[in-house]
């Protein structure tokens, strides 16, 4: 009896006899053709080499070989160049050499392939500067040439005139110094910064916040499932908006209209007005949590992110969704809007930051440097810059094209937020309740920030989820897990005599990726 089986099966059957019947073919090397062989080597002489085949051979080399062709196969003349000469140090390509001024070839003497810098330096220096020497300098590459040279086109500059120079006592000695490594510049200072207050009220972890357009009040969003507004002043409480049924995790006040925006694990995306305090829109469309939010700056649009992968792009007037930014392949953490290109720049727990075009809906620029989530992203309010934060490290990036600038290093946790102000203060804030202070153009960390818990917390209740500068930029918002909001404020008694930058060019060392 035949046995049946799916189509599915059958499919799969034949594709792997197809590929049984090639895959044996694969690992058979392709004959090595001599012709082809002859002309790649050439051509790999002349590009690889050509700055030093125009050098002299060695004389008892020479006599070894019987004439310059002899010894070279690919059909490239070889000059044997100053004859009538004694010239004793002329370096042949990748032919042994002498180990030091005054010892002649041999096959006892004959040392490496390569001269090292610090020997070719030392041994372009040492050699006397006789007029047979400057002479051969005008056809032949100096010891520092050839190791400097090699594999590149010939400069415009003869070869050999920066080790004449500095034999005849010229001053182009700047060719043989060693290049200095590069160090990071003295970073500006900046005054540190001190908690000043405290302010308890919600009864879960505080997960967003967010300071309004006048600086007159803040609002924050908790796992309460309540939005409460703060006198900035003072730190009390003016107000309590209940109607999330799950953790607020976005909260942001339009400078436009008299709206505040709220979004939740519930799915929710909420518009509040606050001439009334009631929701007057909702957002529909997300199919899971919405993790952060976002207004644009000069139109009237909205922008969510979400751990079903996508942003979406509202028109804030008609609760319309404009576009679905797709492409993450997992949770977006964060979203940030701007009025230049690009618009739109997401970071997702995919490890990748996008940078959107908010027209067309789609994918400028997906960069692939984390290799962990991304939670947190803060544009810079100056510079045309950005930065990301991620478990591995905080990299800063430039727009339009997300070019990458450096990394901060030593923030060892889960980053959640990230705040930047005018000043070049960037301020990172990790799960485990550390808050770093950097210096935004050289990435100098000159500040370690661990405050204690609200008395009747648990230490594990130590974390930072939002921080934020108030629109004078002179005070600093926490929201954290022990259900407060943290107030910090720049420490007016400190210069920086008090307060040095305790800095070291030295040991500072950049990873790239």
């Amino acid at each position: 009896e035949v046995q049946k089986h799916s189509v599915h099966t059958l499919v799969f059957r034949s594709l792997k006899r197809t590929h049984d019947m090639f895959v044996a073919d694969n690992a058979k090397p392709i004959p090595l053709d001599d012709e082809s062989h002859k002309v790649k080597m050439a051509v790999k002489l002349r590009t690889e080499y050509g700055s030093v085949l125009h050098m002299p051979t060695l004389k008892e080399n020479l006599r070894e070989k019987g004439s310059p062709n002899t010894g070279d196969p690919y059909g490239h003349k070889q000059y044997s160049g100053n004859q009538g000469q004694e010239l004793e140090y002329l370096i042949t390509g990748t032919h042994p050499y002498p180990p030091g001024p005054g010892v002649a070839l041999t096959a006892d003497t004959k040392v490496q392939r390569m001269p090292s810098e610090s020997a070719a330096q030392s041994l372009a220096v040492a050699l006397p500067a006789s007029q047979a020497r400057l002479d051969a300098n005008r056809t032949a590459a100096g010891v520092g040439d050839v190791y400097r040279h090699a594999g590149i086109s010939e400069r415009s500059q003869p070869p050999g005139m920066s080790v004449a120079m500095v034999e005849a006592g010229g001053n182009k000695n700047s060719a043989l110094m060693a290049k200095k490594a590069p160090t990071m510049p003295k970073p500006q200072w900046h005054p540190p910064w001190k908690l000043y207050r405290v302010i308890s009220g919600h009864l879960g972890w505080v997960r967003c916040i967010a300071v309004e357009p006048g600086n007159q009040w803040f609002v924050t969003g908790s796992a309460d499932r309540t939005i409460k507004i703060w006198d900035l002043a003072s730190g009390k409480l003016k107000l309590s908006l209940t109607g999330h049924i799950s953790t607020v995790r976005g909260v942001i006040v339009s400078a436009r209209s008299p709206y505040l925006f709220s979004c939740g694990e519930d799915k929710q995306v909420k518009c509040w007005d606050l001439e009334y305090n009631k929701v007057i829109r909702h957002y529909h469309g997300h199919l899971s949590a919405v993790y952060g939010l976002d207004l644009h700056p000069t139109i009237d649009v909205l922008v969510t992110c979400s751990r079903d992968s996508t942003a979406r792009i509202w028109d804030v007037r008609t609760k319309a969704s404009v576009h679905t930014l797709s492409g993450h392949t997992n949770a977006v953490a964060t979203v940030k809007c701007q009025a230049a290109e690009p618009q739109i720049i997401t970071g997702s727990h995919d490890t990748t930051i996008r940078l959107w075009d908010l027209v067309a809906g789609k994918t400028r620029v997906t960069l692939t440097n984390h290799k962990k989530s991304v939670r947190a992203v803060v544009l810079h309010p100056r510079h045309y810059t950005f930065a990301s934060g991620s478990p591995d490290n905080i990299k800063q990036w430039k727009f339009p094209d997300g070019n990458f600038i450096q990394n901060l290093s030593g923030h060892n946790a889960i980053i959640n937020t990230l705040a930047v102000n005018s000043d070049g203060v960037l301020v990172s804030g990790a799960d485990n309740g550390t808050m770093h202070l950097w210096d935004w153009r050289t990435g100098y960390n000159f500040q370690r920030v661990h405050a204690a818990v609200q008395p009747g917390s648990l230490d594990s209740e130590s974390g930072i989820f939002a921080c934020v500068f108030d629109q004078s930029e002179s005070r600093l918002l926490t929201a954290e897990a022990d259900k407060t909001i943290k107030v910090y404020k720049e420490d007016d008694t400190a210069t920086e005599e008090t307060h040095p930058v305790s800095w070291k060019p030295e040991i500072i060392k950049r990873k790239r990726f």
